[in-house]
């Protein structure tokens, strides 16, 4: 199969921030995230509408502020002749990332009497135990909107690769550890059941990184480092699971120039 025009929706984990180059800053997106690498392998024109911070809904009909910028819902600039477009959204409507920071923030600042009252406050509450059918409505109803937009593209969604391995690392306590494992879990089968009820294509990034999770010899994942001008790519892709992920789009849709 030939694609011409690849279109690439979603959230962080499809725009990679923090990895050079940046070409939109306040979207926090990459020119070299797995959209990127995988349009220039097979030698297809690429529009980017990732936005870091996205849920299914900025990607369907809502716009989303990023402090001084507004982007408009994504799915508005999908234009009719795209042949291929990538879905990777939905952990940010089951507050998979920004637990996983809260709780690490929690965790470092607990360890000093002076930042402990705030550590104390951001420990509050627990890891949610989210109704993943929310992430299946909403990347359903993507896929659908997709195919009105764009008739002939053929859609895939790719899941989140594999942030936390069996083993517990820091910062997290083994109870937390478990629950977040559980919550990346429950999004990653979102996905599974999403491409199933829609016939959308389904790469699953999470099966494909086990074992280059946060701690690893190869890490495909950023770990935690207690820095503000570092927090934006903590739990991330690093460039070597954007490269996985798209070399495994290249295979898996045999796609060529």
């Amino acid at each position: 199969m030939t694609y011409r025009h690849v279109v690439a929706l979603g959230s962080s984990f499809a725009a990679g921030p923090g990895i050079p180059p940046v070409v939109d800053a306040a979207a926090g997106r990459s020119g070299a995230n797995y959209a990127h690498l995988f349009a220039d392998a097979i030698g297809a024109r690429l529009t980017d509408l990732t936005v870091s911070g996205a849920t299914t809904a900025t990607v369907l009909d809502q716009p989303q502020r990023v402090g001084r910028t507004t982007f408009p819902p994504q799915l508005s600039g999908v234009p009719e002749d795209a042949d291929l477009v990538t879905v990777t959204v939905g952990g940010n409507d089951l507050g998979y990332l920004q637990t996983m920071l809260r709780l690490a923030w929690a965790n470092q600042f607990q360890r000093r009497w002076w930042t402990r009252a705030a550590g104390n406050r951001l420990a509050r509450g627990p890891v949610p135990v989210a109704d993943p059918d929310i992430v299946v409505g909403g990347l359903t109803a993507i896929v659908d909107a997709v195919h009105e937009r764009a008739p002939g593209a053929r859609v895939v969604l790719v899941d989140y690769l594999t942030l936390l391995e069996e083993k517990t690392v820091p910062p997290f306590t083994d109870v937390q550890h478990r629950a977040l494992r559980a919550l990346g879990r429950r999004v990653s089968g979102a996905f599974a059941v999403a491409a199933q009820a829609t016939g959308a294509g389904l790469v699953q990034a999470s099966v494909l990184s086990a074992g280059h999770g946060v701690g690893t010899a190869e890490p495909w994942v950023n770990g935690f480092v207690p820095s503000t001008r570092r927090a934006t790519s903590a739990f991330h892709p690093n460039a070597a699971g954007m490269r996985a992920i798209a070399d495994e789009l290249v295979r898996t849709l045999g796609a060529r120039t």
